[in-house]
């Protein structure tokens, strides 16, 4: 069965992580967040798969190319203007000829999930799950097998079962699909709503699969912290005598573990990275390609992307530091449970550090509080305790 994967979105709420990148390519644990969907997809045989782009589409189109080192076959459509996702899913109608499966590029999931969902196909089947915060999505309603009413994030709560995102169309619902677009009701939601009251059958499917979805930039740590566990132990590069390692640990080719160095797994370090000697390393770390972490240095519960320097003596905890930026010496990130404004809503975070966007300078001996983020090119002179956020393209004196 054909499959669409819709991955044109920006990611706005993820700022600074997606200034130069879309969300769908954020990594968590060792990949891309698109990648756990197309993996997911080969799992149970669907390997002629339509990819819907949109913001910064050649980060995906590089990375994926034809989809065959990922063992599928992959088509790209541009939507142009990211209007929502019935409209996303419309440019890639051309493609499709017969029943087939929408996918969120954005979530992770497993293949059992889309198995689930096929099995209880109807006209169109959505995939729900239960969350504890069903507001910001899709609210489902259902009457036995059936759902009887979907809301795209409902004033108050009226239930507490929510859209995946993950559909089973026919293709028929491409017509109404179009006739709701053309209306400015832009939503899959909306269109399947309103197919519920023309009287299509449409049935709901719990699901108790794998799914996490990343919102705000502090939800990638807890998504790294539940795949981490999973992942492949593999030692590959270079692990000098006296080193210790426990626990799940993947390192790729041509890394360096120097002498002195302790890993706790679950952890995943990419390729060509330099660590230690005299590092430390706890559990639900990611570390990227390329990346260098001086003697010394505690990291704890964070995700370190490619192309990092972290200078000697430095402590990062419950931290995302992006692609390109360099950090000196005996940097500090406090890290705490913090109550966070986000959308006019207070939100309890269980512990926070920092989050340095990319590309940025940070020289030594700087200190950040929890909760607090460093925007992307921005430069931090020596000896300076950072309080409050930091814009992009700032430097602080």
């Amino acid at each position: 069965m054909k499959a669409v994967i819709l991955a044109a979105g920006e990611g706005t709420r993820l700022r600074p992580l997606t200034i130069s990148r879309p969300k769908v390519m954020l990594r968590v644990g060792d990949k891309p967040i698109l990648q756990y969907a197309i993996d997911a997809l080969r799992e149970v045989g669907s390997r002629d798969v339509v990819i819907v782009v949109g913001y910064q589409k050649e980060r995906i189109q590089t990375y994926f190319e034809d989809g065959s080192d990922f063992g599928v076959s992959i088509t790209y459509e541009e939507q142009r203007r990211q209007l929502g996702t019935g409209h996303a899913l419309l440019t890639a109608r051309d493609h499709l000829d017969d029943d087939f499966v929408v996918i969120p590029g954005d979530n992770i999931l497993d293949g059992r999930m889309i198995n689930q969902l096929l099995e209880n196909r109807s006209d169109i089947t959505v995939l729900i799950t239960e969350h504890a915060q069903p507001r910001k999505y899709g609210v489902v309603e259902l009457d036995g097998d059936r759902v009887s009413k979907i809301v795209e994030k409902p004033p108050r709560r009226i239930s507490n079962l929510i859209s995946t995102g993950i559909y089973h169309f026919t293709h028929k619902f491409l017509d109404l699909l179009d006739r709701e677009v053309g209306a400015g009701r832009f939503e899959l939601t909306h269109a399947v709503q309103t197919a519920i009251e023309e009287g299509v059958e449409v049935k709901g499917t719990l699901t108790d699969g794998l799914w996490l979805d990343v919102v705000f930039p502090w939800d990638l740590l807890d998504l790294n912290a539940r795949v981490l566990p999973d992942a492949i132990s593999r030692k590959a590069g270079t692990i000098e005598d006296g080193v210790t390692i426990t626990g799940p640990v993947s390192i790729g080719d041509g890394t360096v573990i120097r002498s002195g160095t302790y890993i706790k797994g679950p952890v995943a370090i990419g390729e060509g990275c330099e660590v230690g000697p005299s590092v430390v390393i706890y559990p639900t770390t990611s570390i990227g390609d390329n990346v260098t972490i001086s003697p010394f240095t505690e990291i704890r519960n964070s995700v370190i992307m490619d192309n990092v320097a972290i200078g000697g003596q430095s402590y990062v905890s419950h931290s995302i530091l992006d692609e390109g930026s360099t950090i000196g010496s005996h940097f500090i990130t406090a890290a705490e449970p913090k109550l966070l404004l986000m959308e006019n809503e207070l939100v309890q975070i269980d512990k926070i550090g920092t989050i340095v966007g990319e590309n940025c300078e940070i020289s030594s001996r700087v200190v950040v509080d929890a909760g607090r983020t460093i925007g992307a090119y921005c430069h931090i002179e020596a000896s300076n305790r950072i309080s409050r956020d930091i814009p992009d393209s700032s430097r602080v004196i």
